[in-house]
């Protein structure tokens, strides 16, 4: 079994005369949080579009699993789950309708009590009858972070997964979400604004700017290419510089 779960080799995609991704070669290995961070227009909503299948890249090679993206599409997707705070369930469904309705097409077994589990992990079991769309934007988060675990999933593609969470609740995603990783051996990509989930949960981070990659490596790694103390300090040095890259360049 290979040990990368994500082989993304030059991958460009071009939108009319505009460059949303440009050549951004990566590798997500197995049971690695990988951070993909990078101000608003960086790309990285492109990039997981091409990661997920929904749009085919102009250029580039999209290995998942040991399956070429987007011929394999279903077969990867089976292994794979994705949460989002920008897309809602269902909102005509009660919750643990919505989960189980997922639960089928996934074919999960012994789905109820799947579900259970899932509901008391994210501190949602009371909102189980709930209408979906009744939902605060945070219990959606929660709500959304159960269906994508679903599954037990191998790869896991989060955007921005504590969004909307208070701080506390926040912190409880965080080691969820490391805990899963840990016990479970799940790979992750992860994308978020908040830079302390990056720090605390990402192994490796890779830093987009304008479509390119301009920096890789460990959080502390990239505070130390940017001559920054924070991940923050060193998000807000790259949504104001234009085209400025880390010393040296990307790693």
């Amino acid at each position: 079994m290979s040990d990368e779960v994500i082989e993304a080799s030059g991958l460009r995609k071009v939108f009319g005369k505009t460059v949303a991704v440009d050549e951004l070669s990566f590798r997500l290995g197995r049971g690695e949080i990988l951070g993909l961070l990078g101000p608003n227009g960086a790309g990285k909503t492109t990039a997981i579009s091409m990661l997920l299948g929904l749009i085919t890249p102009t250029a580039g090679r999209i290995r998942i699993l040991g399956r070429e993206m987007p011929k394999d599409r279903v077969a990867i997707l089976e292994r794979c789950n994705f949460s989002s705070a920008y897309v809602n369930l269902p909102s005509n469904l009660r919750v643990r309708e919505n989960l189980t309705v997922f639960a089928k097409l996934y074919g999960v077994k012994r789905h109820r009590e799947r579900i259970a589990e899932l509901l008391d992990l994210f501190e949602v079991a009371p909102l189980a009858a709930r209408v979906t769309g009744a939902l605060s934007s945070g219990e959606s988060t929660r709500v959304n972070l159960c269906k994508a675990l679903l599954n037990e999933p191998e790869l896991l593609l989060l955007d921005e997964p504590t969004a909307s969470l208070d701080p506390d609740m926040a912190d409880k995603v965080r080691r969820i979400l490391r805990g899963v990783q840990r016990d479970k051996g799940i790979s992750m990509l992860y994308t978020s604004h908040n830079m302390r989930d990056v720090e605390e949960v990402c192994d490796r981070v890779l830093f987009m700017n304008k479509g390119r990659l301009i920096a890789e490596g460990t959080p502390s790694e990239i505070k130390a290419k940017f001559g920054e103390q924070t991940l923050e300090q060193v998000f807000i040095k790259v949504a104001r510089g234009g085209d400025l890259v880390a010393e040296g360049g990307a790693a």
